[in-house]
């Protein structure tokens, strides 16, 4: 029992176990971006619909359209449409592929998760917007090689409203990851929804003025120019409130108390 005793006494204390830092978080949640297969062909389907797009506006578009912020707006779309089905994904294949149990149990503290997950679909985004302005700069320059207009002259706003567009959209991808957890069920909804918004409302009279502040395709129009008024950017605020800070917050609350199996 002495020899034991002294054992213990001479043996050093076990080191105290550091949580991950929130940074630390976020690398991890970026490295899932892309390491998943879907994730990684999803960012490819991304890439190549941007140059297709791009491709075609060089050779089809007058040569006085083909402009710096023609190219951009044009590669920001398919980036905006696809980019939120990322940020499902983010979300849902922690459940689908059941890493959810490894992920919780290595940090039982779900919202630092979240936030992580949060973050990297920011700066996701944030990306997005800059391998935008890059291909858009490249095809200036083939533009200015082949006799196109090549004009380089834009209004900063235009970057301003991309940032806001990307990022909104790609939170509302998380919101709806977070409230249905199912990828399939996810993507439909977030693709669904709105069309049909949109199709009711040029139905039936009352939801079409509705849709001017809940319509998400109407509200986020605007963000393509370079110039909005601040009506618009109420509208804005309204539909994001009911699109994603509603589903996002009903989300959080899900994904806090469900059972991971």
């Amino acid at each position: 029992m002495t020899t034991t005793l002294a054992r213990s006494v001479d043996s050093p204390a076990p080191a105290a176990v550091r949580k991950p830092s929130l940074a630390r978080l976020t690398g991890v949640e970026l490295r899932k971006l892309v390491d998943t297969r879907a994730g990684r062909w999803l960012l490819i389907a991304i890439g190549l619909v941007a140059a297709a797009i791009i491709t075609l506006q060089l050779v089809y578009a007058p040569d006085d359209e083909q402009t710096f912020a023609n190219f951009f707006v044009s590669a920001l779309f398919p980036v905006g449409v696809l980019l939120p089905v990322l940020g499902i994904l983010s979300v849902t294949t922690e459940w689908s592929q059941r890493t959810a149990l490894t992920t919780f149990a290595l940090v039982p503290r779900r919202e630092r998760v979240i936030i992580a997950k949060l973050v990297a679909v920011v700066l996701a985004a944030l990306a997005s917007v800059l391998v935008c302005l890059a291909v858009a700069a490249v095809a200036t320059l083939i533009a200015q090689a082949t006799g196109g207009a090549g004009t380089w002259r834009h209004d900063g706003m235009l970057i301003v409203h991309a940032v806001v567009l990307q990022v909104s959209t790609a939170l509302i991808g998380v919101a709806f990851g977070l409230l249905l957890l199912h990828t399939p069920l996810a993507v439909v909804a977030y693709l669904v929804l709105p069309i049909a918004w949109s199709i009711l409302g040029a139905l039936v009279q009352p939801l079409y003025r509705a849709g001017e502040w809940l319509d998400t395709n109407r509200t986020m129009e605007p963000l393509f120019t370079a110039e909005m008024t601040s009506g618009q950017w109420q509208r804005l605020a309204v539909s994001l409130l009911l699109w994603l800070v509603v589903p996002l917050v009903a989300g959080l609350v899900r994904t806090m108390r469900q059972e991971v199996t």
